[in-house]
């Protein structure tokens, strides 16, 4: 008896139930690949510069992960070659990382002696970041990896065009800053 009055209420759920709205997923119509749609030309410059990126970084970290290395890392390790000597807080702010982050990746990268510390000459409680030669090595290794991402990002376009994207992408990070 129980079974028919469950069966019984069920399709009475399922009467009551909305009907799917078209084009979802239980329609069978599944979104467009990158490329296409509103994920291509017709999309919004924000979600298009957030999906480019996405699929940037997923790139190099499954490249870096071959050398152990992560894309964060990476960063750090490539802004202590062009401003050696920055502390933890300026290394978090030109990283685009967090603060906590910045001192895990320090702490991980110094531990295997790619950079090494040193106090402020000045300021003695501020500590300075450089990197040592195995942190060096280290970089080079990983821009060989991010150097063929950079190919990839650049086929197609001649040095003229690699220049204009490379002036808007920095100029709306510029702006967008303000």
């Amino acid at each position: 008896m129980k079974v028919a009055t469950r069966a019984k209420s069920d399709s009475a759920k399922k009467s009551r139930r909305k009907p799917a709205v078209a084009g979802s997923l239980l329609d069978g119509v599944r979104p467009p690949p990158p490329g296409h749609g509103k994920r291509g030309e017709q999309g919004y410059f924000g979600y298009l510069l957030r999906q480019a990126a996405a699929a940037s970084r997923l790139t190099l970290e499954r490249s870096l992960a071959e050398l152990g290395a992560t894309p964060p890392q990476f960063v750090v390790l490539t802004m202590l070659k062009a401003y050696p000597g920055l502390s933890g807080a300026e290394l978090s702010r030109i990283a685009l990382l967090t603060p906590q982050t910045v001192g895990v990746i320090i702490r991980n990268l110094e531990r295997d002696g790619a950079i090494r510390m040193t106090p402020h000459p000045v300021h003695g409680r501020v500590l300075q970041w450089t990197l040592t030669r195995r942190g060096l090595a280290l970089l080079e290794r990983c821009r060989r990896h991010a150097l063929a991402l950079e190919r990839r990002l650049a086929a197609g376009l001649n040095r003229q065009g690699q220049a204009t994207v490379r002036g808007w992408l920095a100029s709306i990070a510029a702006d967008l800053q303000q």
